[in-house]
């Protein structure tokens, strides 16, 4: 196996250190957006840079600093809305601008602070709300008869 290779899929101490070299990473561009001018009116703009890294964090699988399709893919399912590879291919060059097949932390937080409404921005804000106010049903559907339908 390749040096390259391994590296991706090492754990206990070695992952350990992989993870506070992409916290550390992360941060740096936290304070990078915190300094920025732009937005310098953001209301909550630190807890809302920390919640960011901590989403991001879960979901950059391959901890490379970059969410790739299969991280798209486990995201979407975590929340609750399975996407296709088409739609999930669609929604990453939405947010990168069509420039790159992996969404990196500075166009995450550009996305989730930007007044664009990309597709993920709206999933990742609104899913959780709409599964908690109306719970799907479960079992099998009701039986209709031919009159009933529309």
């Amino acid at each position: 196996m390749s040096a390259a290779l391994s590296n991706r899929f090492q754990g206990g101490k070695a992952f350990g250190l992989l993870k506070a070299r992409q916290e550390r990473r992360l941060a740096e561009i936290n304070r990078e957006f915190l300094c920025d001018q732009k937005y310098s009116d953001e209301e909550n703009l630190p807890e809302k840079l920390a919640a960011f890294k901590e989403k991001y964090m879960e979901f950059d699988l391959n901890n490379e600093g970059e969410i790739d399709l299969m991280s798209l893919k486990r995201m979407m399912e975590k929340l609750g809305v399975p996407k296709t590879h088409l739609e999930m291919k669609k929604m990453i060059s939405e947010v990168t601008g069509g420039v790159s097949d992996t969404i990196s932390y500075r166009d995450f937080v550009n996305m989730m602070l930007g007044k664009r409404s990309a597709v993920l921005k709206l999933v990742m804000m609104f899913e959780g709300k709409a599964n908690e106010s109306s719970p799907k049903p479960v079992g099998p559907p009701p039986e209709r008869d031919i009159a009933s339908l529309p």
